[in-house]
């Protein structure tokens, strides 16, 4: 985080890193949000970013199709509102973990463990079983927080982690696929960068527009996973 302060030429302010694997985007952009809301920081740069070329096996074929490296940001920016879901902003952050999962999706190696970098392990039929039910889990209190439900949805922008977990979510949750922004074949699965490459390639092109009522989740590695809703 550091880096990147000095190479956008930041000299104030606070950078630092949150890690929370393919949910990572989540946990920082409902941590920055915290910041904002609270009044000690009137802007906040969220980064995802993620280079899973240096942590895969290559010869298991199981994952190494399946995960790709990037990056993507966003911008808050503080501003008055009138306290309700027609706000503009992060509306609502529900975040979970459970450790006891660990090993059904982890990275074998880091400097603190081996020494070494290791690679990405994943056990896909286990993080399938649990992944819809742990999704619609957050989605829901997220509805439920703000008195919401799928049919005053936009827009649901998943992380591209699997395409039936996507549509088993969605199909859960009574959200029309054609209210779903897909991105699992342009990119593959980026982690943490994943959400904000989606949210880039769904603005650009024009779907997600100002107002429009979005619902970001993720899951990932450890477990963790959770759901924002935002009105953009």
């Amino acid at each position: 985080a550091c880096l990147l302060q000095a190479k956008l030429g930041v000299k104030q302010g606070a950078a630092f890193d949150v890690q929370a694997v393919c949910t990572g985007f989540m946990y920082a952009l409902a941590t920055a949000d915290l910041y904002v809301k609270s009044g000690m920081h009137r802007c906040a740069l969220v980064v995802g970013a993620e280079v899973f070329s240096r942590l895969l096996d290559w010869n298991d074929r199981r994952t190494c199709v399946l995960f790709g490296d990037g990056a993507g940001a966003l911008v808050l920016e503080a501003q008055e509102g009138e306290g309700t879901v027609a706000d503009r902003g992060v509306l609502t952050a529900h975040l979970r973990s459970d450790g006891a999962h660990k090993e059904k999706l982890y990275v074998d190696g880091g400097p603190s463990t081996t020494g070494t970098v290791g690679h990405l392990r994943m056990e896909g039929r286990e993080v399938f079983k649990h992944a819809v039910g742990m999704i619609t889990d957050v989605i829901v209190a997220a509805f439920d927080a703000t008195g919401t439900t799928a049919e005053d949805l936009d827009w649901l922008v998943p992380h591209p982690a699997n395409r039936r977990i996507i549509d088993g979510s969605a199909k859960k949750l009574g959200i029309p696929l054609e209210k779903v922004v897909v991105t699992v074949d342009l990119h593959g699965n980026t982690s943490a960068a994943s959400i904000p490459l989606a949210l880039a390639v769904a603005a650009g092109d024009g779907r997600i527009k100002k107002g429009d009522l979005v619902m970001l989740e993720a899951m990932g590695g450890g477990f963790t996973w959770g759901a924002l809703l935002v009105r953009w």
